[in-house]
């Protein structure tokens, strides 16, 4: 038994360049508030408006932070250097596995769900933002809309980005320099063109998109294995909703008295809220096993095990078990795509591009599409409009589910609700039907499903892969569905949407190969250890 460490897993390794770094970053990002309080006197509009001296002092100090903030987190690099090279072993702890939630796994979900809120809202705000930047900069909404492509481009790559970084330097790390990178974006409220909006906003979407995974990978290797499934799944639920409605909340209150680009800068107190609760955001202690850290493993684990002394430990050696460690480690998304995991990633990444295409893509042309079947326009809007409240019974009814019945196959099940709701617009589109309530019925199942197919995507995912590729696994499935509503806005644009039951008939197609695939690759990971998981995924 290793006797208990006296270090403190919370304490950054070098705090004073971390919080000097957090500090260059608030700064440069008041340093555009200048040229943002001028435009009180032109009803908030900055368009042509000369960038000042401040404004790239700001822009040059935000950056420089980022480097300094990065420094002072990071773990030190020659101890997991030597954990790589195989100097340390890793130990398995099963305590976080057999003790009952306490109040430390419920604060941690409390802060996580910010986190969760903060990736919902990059996305959502878009829709808010575009009207208003339409008008202040003189351009059509089919430009406008690159706005939302470019964001989408950023949450892609941020995704991929940041959930290799959790796997090299850490899941908290991760967490924190994304939410810092976001506060640094927030200088895109105060820029005076719209060239200068694209580029924030792509570093925006980059910021923001790694948060999801990275999250959901934290809480599954921290929370007890029987409580797993359904907190995350009821984790990822409650955040979407929770995003949506902040976002909406406030476009509704403060657009009005500052303009849309309030909307931007709202980055730096929703970011710095994840900085100032960073006490409540452990590594996990998984992680810092792999990486040959163990006495600062053992330490959070005294924390989530509430206030044992004794850590459990074995060396994963029960029958029947391999030990994964021992197995041969290709890197990141090779091994992904091509090793022992690429069966489940190929079918859960399909999922996820077909996820949105039908959110994205589908769904936005919706109203447009019903209108020319004879449906009034305000019934089909007012009904997507309450797409919250039909999703609220489904996330209800998915977490039962995940928990009680099977976790891949609940998945498979609403990928499959999904298809069949498209084959149901197909049909009264080529059937020509024109009865209201058969339309509202697809219209509901649709939205029904697909929120619950987004619920599971990801908390499966973080489930399925080993320690040393979860975050990278993670981010892979978020990007894919990221990827689908961009190629969804692209489709979109080229028409493909105006075909409706072209458009239903060919993202139905999609949905039901990603669900046979699934079905076929997918493993059970209902109240299974994660360590157990692997030795269940098909060589």
């Amino acid at each position: 038994m290793t006797p208990q460490s006296k270090q403190n897993p919370l304490r950054f390794p070098h705090p004073l360049a971390f919080w000097f770094g957090c500090a260059l970053i608030v700064g440069g990002v008041f340093a555009h508030m200048p040229m943002f309080m001028m435009g009180k006197h032109t009803h908030w509009q900055m368009v042509g408006m000369p960038m000042t001296t401040e404004m790239w002092l700001g822009m040059i100090a935000i950056p420089i932070g980022l480097a300094f903030a990065a420094y002072g987190m990071m773990p030190r690099l020659s101890q997991m250097r030597s954990a790589y090279a195989g100097d340390v072993g890793h130990l398995h702890f099963h305590v976080a596995d057999s003790v009952k939630l306490n109040r430390a796994h419920w604060q941690l979900v409390a802060v996580l769900v910010v986190a969760l809120v903060v990736d919902v809202m990059k996305p959502a705000t878009l829709g808010f933002v575009v009207p208003g930047m339409s008008d202040e900069y003189g351009i059509s909404k089919p430009a406008a809309s690159l706005l939302a492509f470019v964001a989408l481009t950023g949450t892609v790559i941020g995704s991929i980005a940041w959930g290799r970084v959790a796997d090299v330097f850490g899941r908290r790390s991760a967490i924190l320099m994304g939410a810092l990178m976001f506060i640094g974006t927030a200088i895109c409220g105060a820029m005076p063109s719209f060239n200068w909006n694209l580029a924030m906003c792509f570093l925006m979407g980059a910021s923001a998109g790694g948060l999801l995974p990275i999250t959901f990978t934290l809480m599954a290797e921290t929370v007890p294995a029987a409580h797993r499934g359904w907190l995350l799944v009821a984790l990822g639920g409650l955040g979407t909703s929770a995003g949506y409605l902040a976002a909406s909340g406030a476009a509704a209150v403060l657009e009005p008295l500052f303009s849309w680009r309030v909307l931007w800068l709202l980055g730096l107190p929703t970011g710095a809220l994840i900085i100032v609760l960073y006490r409540f955001i452990p590594e996990s202690p998984r992680f810092l096993s792999n990486v040959g850290m163990e006495d600062a493993a053992r330490a959070v684990l005294r924390k989530f095990s509430g206030g044992q002394t004794d850590v459990e430990v074995d060396d994963e050696t029960h029958p029947g078990t391999p030990n994964i460690d021992a197995l041969p480690k290709a890197q990141g998304m090779r091994e992904l795509l091509r090793g022992r995991h690429s069966a489940i990633s190929w079918g859960l990444l399909v999922c996820g591009v077909a996820w949105g295409l039908a959110n994205f893509g589908f769904l936005l042309w919706l109203p447009v599409n019903l209108a020319e079947l004879g449906v009034d326009p305000k019934t089909a809007s007012a009904l997507l409009a309450k797409s919250a409240l039909f999703a609220l019974p489904g996330i209800a009814i998915v977490v039962w589910l995940y928990h009680s019945w099977s976790s891949y196959k609940s998945l498979v099940l609403f990928v499959a609700l999904t298809t069949l709701s498209l084959l149901a617009f197909w049909a009264i589109s080529v059937m020509q039907i024109r009865s209201q309530v058969a339309t509202v019925v697809a219209t509901a199942s649709l939205l029904v499903s697909i929120s619950g197919v987004i619920a599971m995507l990801i908390p499966y995912a973080a489930e399925i892969y080993p320690v040393h590729l979860r975050g990278t696994g993670s981010g892979l499935i978020a990007a894919g569905s990221k990827f689908g509503g961009m190629l969804g806005a692209g489709l979109g644009v080229a028409g493909l949407f105006t075909h409706f039951a072209l458009s239903a008939l060919l993202i139905a197609g999609v949905t039901a190969v990603s669900g046979v695939m699934i079905w076929r690759a997918g493993v059970e990971t209902r109240g299974e250890r994660l360590e157990d998981i692997q030795a269940l995924i098909k060589k």
